[in-house]
């Protein structure tokens, strides 16, 4: 064997698909002192019994262009390598055997070409035609992605680590990692059993090895093992090379050819869990026993489908076990626990379509700090603590496993591992009729039911108006004509404390944070790009303490971002007290009425202004009051310790009892933001969009001497102009907006909308989405404009607007 090299730039660990593809791109950024080590062959782990379809479309516009990265790359490593890969853009089919599936395909098919991808739709005899051997009678309409294909993985796999042994990149097998040499806090080296690589940066691509191997550094990777089965048939009549792959969800099944016969597997809704007890030692390039009774469900879906696979020989049922994760998506990115350690994992066996950019993008962030675009979908801050226990972790993946070809309803929620996390006011308000929505492992009312009009707390999913749309449109109206009190406990909430805090916050921070005490901030926090990394809320507490608000499923992330970017040598420190406060939040017209029978604190607009924040008395309780709104509505964001929320929910309620004062859900927050025009980080903003492209450039201090991260981006955007600049739609009520939809203005595609929903108030269907060309976007050019939208493959007019649909102005928010 060679001997490894005493030191590296990177170190991967992982020789299957995604390894080869994060070395091959390594390698192709100049970094030639990468190594990748397997510890046994290349492909052996589960690459090796991967199907190989490639399809490119997901419900994320970056996710699908990674896919495309992978389909381009397909297109050309065999003849940058001269080794085969098996891969043919052969397309891809997808049926619907019901309306409410046709509807989906057709809301897919638009998010494809929102996303510039062409998606034809098909009659049921145009998809027999592409695909003869099928029976269409219980088909309504299918969909054809041309660019789709197929590929053998591990030649695929071998070709990529071809290509990254000619850019310069060093490969081991039969190298085993047997242990992370960390120093302090860093990486200071790879331990093998062939010897010590000294090196700064690891790359973990060891598939369902990754979450005990990274365990054992405390970084946590939420994966589990599970089974995935597929057969191989011998040759059948009719089935020719270029005989496109089929997804026939309906019947919870997959095809592709393979040597004139048919590979056919599927997503059965009760998955069989592997090594839960751990992977056995030494298992590696071997199968698992076939599980011909559990496959014969599978089966018998697909006779009715394909009736030659009735009479066809079988060669082998392939069962594979593959890692999955509980939300369905891939895990990439740098561990929150550990710098410098990177994970590319969890691939829920579509590593293949994944690999080819799934392997780019962890490269560009190894390489410059960050991804090349926003993988916030993939991205591994977006766990937190209810992933740390694998049986959780194991009872949510199972359900997404079988919900891998159920239609995927808008607003839909998972079932399992529930409840959790819970306010001290779950059963309360359980009591009171909420139907609760889940978000990192908390629940949180979505709405409430009127159990007098017969209403039942439970969602009733369809693609049209669901059964919670008048019991929001309730609470909708009591936010802008009484008032409302939400439970928010579960927003993220660190302190900052330190000498240093201050200067610290305002370096991370766009907006000026540097103010006096008992000042609110709206701010974002921007990358080097002037993307937006975080959106939150921060309250001076005292001369060297912050008080900072996020949303729930960003805890992670921004307590990371934060933390990671604090100055060198700054005498502060975070800490995460998310846990220790309940929130309630208390909006509308009405809200100071009921405030001041409450406390005698002064809450007038004199006494307790917009953007303050303060503590007050309420029923024997110190709250940490926030003047601030996310609805539009006058308000407070009540914080307070865990132990006083029944006591201030229940003193609040009777006080509010002769003004109006109902429970209401975020449901209604969605609707009441989106009329006030307020934005939602991960759909309308994030590290691809800038405070001027989304309209938030007066949150940002350039008009300040103050240096701050980000800063010499956001100058450079001011002088030079945008290239996209988000605006709001309107459509007519009846038309069921949901984002993604297509935006077209004076005919030409222009964008895609970021947020969709109803707005009770303005009687209309809003959606926010960026309007770009690539000779730059004013208002001017914004309002000259005529505009459509496409809505499951239909386009309807629509209308514009860069301001807020409804504003109360200061008489009501700020008075």
């Amino acid at each position: 064997m060679t001997k490894i090299p005493s030191t590296a730039k990177a170190v991967i660990i992982g020789g299957g698909i995604v390894g080869c593809s994060t070395a091959y791109h390594l390698a192709k950024l100049g970094l030639t002192d990468t190594v990748l080590l397997e510890r046994k062959k290349l492909t052996s782990g589960t690459t090796f019994h991967a199907a190989g379809l490639v399809g490119q479309l997901r419900a994320n516009a970056n996710i699908t262009q990674l896919l495309g990265y992978s389909v381009d790359l397909y297109n050309r490593i065999e003849e940058e390598t001269g080794l085969g890969t098996g891969w043919k853009m052969n397309g891809g089919l997808r049926l619907a055997c019901s309306e409410e599936r046709w509807i989906e395909v057709k809301r897919q098919a638009t998010t494809g070409h929102s996303f510039g991808l062409e998606m034809e739709l098909l009659t049921p005899k145009e998809a027999q035609e592409l695909w003869p051997l099928m029976d269409v009678s219980d088909v309504i309409g299918a969909a054809f992605l041309p660019t789709d294909g197929q590929a053998n993985p591990s030649d695929i796999t071998q070709a990529l680590a071809r290509g990254a042994r000619m850019a310069g990149a060093k490969i081991f097998e039969d190298t085993k990692v047997t242990d992370i040499e960390i120093d302090d806090g860093r990486i200071r080296a790879v331990i093998t059993e062939h010897g010590r690589i000294e090196c700064e940066k690891v790359i973990c691509c060891a598939g369902q090895w990754t979450r005990d191997f990274a365990k054992r550094f405390g970084v946590n990777v939420p994966l589990v093992s599970l089974e995935h089965q597929y057969m191989v048939t011998e040759p059948i009549d009719g089935v020719l090379p270029n005989l496109p792959t089929l997804r026939d969800p309906d019947r919870l099944t997959y095809y592709k050819e393979e040597v004139g016969g048919l590979v056919m597997g599927g997503y059965e809704p009760n998955p069989v869990p592997w090594a839960v007890d751990g992977i056995p030692q030494g298992f590696h390039h071997t199968l698992l026993d076939s599980n011909f009774d559990h496959f014969e469900q599978l089966m018998e879906l697909a006779l009715g489908r394909v009736p030659a696979l009735e009479n066809a020989g079988i060669k082998t049922l392939t069962n594979g076990p593959e890692s999955f994760t509980p939300d369905g998506n891939f895990i990439i990115g740098e561990a929150p626990e550990l710098d410098n350690f990177f994970i590319g994992a969890g691939f829920n066996a579509f590593g293949i379509a994944a690999g080819g950019g799934a392997g780019m993008a962890l490269a560009e962030w190894v390489h410059k700090g960050e991804p090349p675009f926003d993988l916030w979908a993939a991205d591994i801050r977006r766990f937190g603590r209810p992933h740390f226990d694998t049986d959780w972790v194991r009872k949510r993946t199972v359900e997404a496993y079988g919900k891998h070809y159920t239609i995927a309803w808008p607003h839909g929620e998972h079932d399992s591992g529930r409840p959790l996390r819970k306010s001290p006011l779950y059963d309360t308000l359980a009591a009171q009729g909420a139907c609760f929505g889940e978000k990192l492992g908390w629940e949180r009312p979505n709405w409430f039911a009127d159990a007098s009009g017969g209403e039942v707390p439970k969602d009733e999913y369809s693609f049209d108006r669901q059964n919670w749309f008048e019991a929001v449109g309730r609470e909708h109206s009591a936010a802008r004509e009484a008032a409302v009190l939400f439970d928010q406990t579960s927003f993220a909430k660190f302190a900052l404390k330190g000498p240093d805090a201050a200067a610290a916050m305002n370096w991370i921070c766009a907006n000026d944070v540097d103010r006096p005490t008992g000042t609110l901030v709206y701010t974002q926090m921007l990358n080097d790009r002037g993307g937006i990394e975080c959106d939150l809320t921060v309250g001076r507490v005292a001369r060297n303490e912050f008080y900072i608000v996020t949303g729930t499923g960003f805890a992670t992330r921004d307590f990371g971002w934060i933390s990671g970017n604090l100055p060198d040598g700054a005498n502060c420190q975070l800490h995460d007290i998310t846990s220790s406060r309940a929130v309630l939040s208390l909006m509308g017209p009405r809200a100071r009425a009921i405030l001041e029978k409450v406390t005698r604190d002064d809450v007038s607009n004199e006494g307790f202004g917009f953007g303050t924040i303060r503590t007050i008395a309420i029923a024997g309780c110190p709250v940490r009051a926030l003047r601030v709104t996310y609805v539009g509505e006058l308000g407070w964001e009540l914080h307070l310790p865990v132990e006083y929320a029944q006591t201030v929910y229940s003193a609040l309620m009777e006080a509010g009892a002769g003004h109006g004062l109902i429970n209401a859900g975020y449901r209604a927050i969605e609707s009441l933001r989106l009329e006030k025009g307020y934005l939602a980080w991960g759909a309308d903003i994030g590290p691809d969009h800038t405070p001027l492209e989304a309209g938030l450039g007066w949150a940002v201090k350039l008009n300040r001497n103050i240096d701050f991260k980000g800063r010499t981006a956001a100058e450079a955007q001011r002088a030079n102009g945008v290239k996209k600049l988000l605006a709001c739609f309107t459509v007519d009520p009846a038309i069921v907006l949901l984002g993604r939809e297509t935006i077209y203005r004076d005919g030409e595609r222009v964008g895609w909308l970021s947020s969709g929903g109803y707005g009770y108030t303005v009687g209309k269907s809003i959606g926010y989405g960026y309007v770009r060309n690539p000779e730059g976007v004013d208002a001017n050019y914004v309002n000259a404009g005529t505009y459509e939208l496409e809505v499951a493959t239909q386009r309807v007019p629509c209308e514009v607007t860069l301001l807020p649909l409804y504003d109360p102005k200061a008489e009501r928010v700020k008075a």
